[in-house]
C-alpha cells in the first residue's frame, strides 16, 4: 500500500468510526485475542442486520475519538478502555441479545505452549488408549495412572491448569495427545457504552426483580 493509498485508507477509517459513533447509541468494547480472520468473518455474518463490528489499531481509534469529543464529550469515557487487542461492536438492538450472540460465536481451541489459560482445565479420569511406553510422561506431570488392558488409565480427575496459568509444553502436549481442546475463543465483551454511560458487562445480567429486592432490603433496613 503506497503512502497516498495508506493516507486515504486512514482518512476513510476515521470517517467510518466517527459515523458509527454518531449513528449508533450503543456499543461494546470487545477483546479479540486469539480470534482469527475466518472466525471474525463468521461473527460479522451472524450479527448482520443487528450490529456492526469495527476493529483497528488503538492509536487510530483514539485519534478518531479525540477528534470527535468536541461534538460528544461522553466519548472521552471510552478512551481509557482502548488498550490491548480491542475493537467495537455497534448496535441499536437489545444489548443482552447482542452479547449472547457474541457468546454463541466461540470456537474450541487446543492449548498451545505459552498461552494463558482463560479457564481451569480438568482432565477427567479415563482410559487414554495410550501404550505403557507413555507412562513416564504422565509421571513427569504427577498424574496417577495404572495399566489397564495394555493401555494407560488415568485414575482420578486431574486439575492440570488453573485460570491464569501459563500453558507449558508438557501440558499442551498431553492435552493434544488426549484430543482435548479445553479453551474457547471469541470476541470478549470488556465494557459496554450506552448513550453516554459506560459500565461493566456484568451489569447486563442484573434483572429488574434483583433491583427491586435490593431496594426493598435497603428500605427495610432504613425504615424498619
Amino acid at each position: 500500500m503506497g503512502r497516498e493509498d495508506r493516507a486515504t485508507w486512514k482518512a476513510n477509517y476515521f470517517v467510518k468510526l466517527v459515523n458509527l459513533l454518531d449513528e449508533f447509541p450503543k456499543c461494546f468494547i470487545v477483546g479479540a485475542d486469539n480470534v482469527g480472520s475466518k472466525q471474525m468473518q463468521q461473527i460479522r455474518i451472524s450479527l448482520r442486520g443487528n450490529a456492526v463490528v469495527l476493529m483497528g489499531k488503538n492509536t487510530m481509534m483514539r485519534k478518531a475519538i479525540k477528534g470527535h469529543i468536541d461534538r460528544n464529550q461522553s466519548l472521552e469515557k471510552i478512551l481509557a478502555h482502548i488498550r490491548g487487542n480491542v475493537g467495537f461492536v455497534f448496535t441499536r438492538c437489545d444489548l443482552v441479545e447482542i452479547r449472547d450472540k457474541l457468546l454463541e460465536n466461540k470456537v474450541r481451541a487446543p492449548a498451545r505452549p505459552g498461552a494463558i489459560a482463560p479457564c481451569p482445565v480438568i482432565i477427567p479420569a479415563q482410559n487414554t488408549g495410550l501404550g505403557p511406553e507413555k507412562t513416564s510422561f504422565f509421571q513427569a506431570l504427577s498424574i496417577p495412572t495404572k495399566i489397564s488392558k495394555g493401555t494407560i488409565e488415568i485414575i482420578n480427575d486431574v486439575h492440570i491448569l488453573k485460570e491464569g496459568d501459563k500453558v507449558g509444553a508438557s501440558e499442551a502436549t498431553l492435552l493434544n495427545m488426549l484430543n482435548i481442546s479445553p479453551f474457547s475463543y471469541g470476541l470478549a465483551v470488556q465494557m459496554v457504552y450506552d448513550s453516554g454511560t459506560i459500565f461493566e458487562p456484568e451489569i447486563l445480567d442484573i434483572k429488574p426483580e434483583d433491583l427491586l429486592k435490593t431496594f426493598l432490603g435497603v428500605s427495610l433496613f432504613l425504615f424498619g
